[in-house]
């Protein structure tokens, strides 16, 4: 059951995000005088776990916030000077690394590249399908859990920043990642629901001590699109993206669960992106994005931003992982069992 709405504050890492914790801990705010944004845009590594643990624990308090932590850190003007800071230094990588957009790249283009799958995939659901173990498939669990727990709210930031027809779709979209009106049949619900039958933690933030760096700039990105209008269309870039490229990726994880003999209740959350996200790929394409670029073509390269630069936090997170199981190591910071 998804009980827990406020969890409790993480462990800091670090001096950045030592500050962060320190300040919601106590309630003072002199705690974020140390470091200044553009100190920490010069010295802090932008994917580092310090950074964004800290930025993870900035945008919590957008959503659900913290046990005894003051809802009204929310929008308090040094954590949000201290986080502008923090959002700089981690966009600017993601810049460096997506690079210049080519003067004729479109996003219908980059979305129709998305929807081919190549003849030979690698990646993390080719691996777990074809040779994971089931050790590994539970830590894939526990590094979805910091998004999949919230499924849907990241995106949903972009609903009030639509108009028209791109708006109406975006929303019939979130209405089925939000269970068609059923709290049961919520994905975050269905999460849950498998992290229970696989034997972990189902509670919100249950993992967020033990998960590296590249899983929260998964949920980072999401977050920082989503709570700033500026890059509306990038949230968008994003949310497309992912509902293109969810249908095969999970068929991939079915069929690893019915290789490894996993409970039902793991396979059916996969199973429910297969068909429904198959649904949702033509709706985003055609009334979401084309809608949004139509009504304003300035909007175009900032959709393809937001594929792009999903792509890359997505790879770092691959990357990681696989040569952490290539090495026959946990790909988490400390042991779930």
């Amino acid at each position: 059951m998804l009980t827990v709405v406020a969890p409790r504050l993480p462990e800091a890492v670090g001096p950045v995000s030592s500050q962060v914790v320190e300040a919601l801990h106590t309630g003072r705010a002199d705690a974020l005088t140390g470091t200044s944004a553009s100190a920490l845009a010069d010295e802090t590594d932008p994917y580092g776990l310090d950074l964004h643990l800290a930025l993870y624990t900035c945008y919590e308090l957008h959503y659900r916030g913290f046990a005894d932590v003051d809802p009204g850190w929310e929008w308090d003007p040094a954590l949000l000077g201290l986080r502008a800071g923090l959002e700089r230094t981690f966009l600017d990588a993601v810049r460096t690394e997506v690079g210049e957009i080519e003067d004729d790249a479109t996003a219908a283009d980059e979305m129709a590249a998305l929807a081919v799958e190549p003849a030979e995939g690698r990646g993390l659901s080719y691996h777990l399908r074809d040779n994971g173990s089931w050790d590994q498939m539970r830590e894939y669990f526990v590094h979805g859990s910091l998004y999949h727990l919230k499924e849907g709210d990241p995106h949903a930031w972009a609903i009030p920043r639509l108009t028209g027809q791109a708006k109406a779709s975006f929303v019939a979209v979130e209405f089925d990642e939000f269970g068609g009106g059923h709290g049961a049949r919520l994905h975050q619900q269905l999460f849950a629901d498998l992290l229970d039958a696989a034997g972990l933690d189902s509670s919100y933030l249950g993992y967020l001590n033990d998960v590296p760096a590249e899983t929260l700039t998964v949920v980072n990105l999401m977050s920082l699109f989503g709570l700033h209008r500026r890059w509306r269309a990038a949230a968008v870039g994003h949310f497309a993206a992912t509902e293109i490229t969810s249908p095969p990726g999970s068929r991939r994880l079915v069929e690893a669960m019915e290789r490894l003999g996993a409970p039902e209740v793991c396979a059916a959350f996969y199973r429910e992106h297969v068909e429904a996200d198959a649904v949702h790929e033509q709706v985003v394409r055609t009334d979401v994005v084309g809608d949004l670029v139509a009504r304003d073509p300035s909007l175009d390269h900032d959709v393809v931003f937001g594929i792009r630069a999903r792509d890359v936090v997505e790879g770092r997170l691959a990357a990681h992982m696989m040569a952490r199981w290539n090495e026959g190591a946990t790909s988490l910071r400390r042991d779930v069992g």
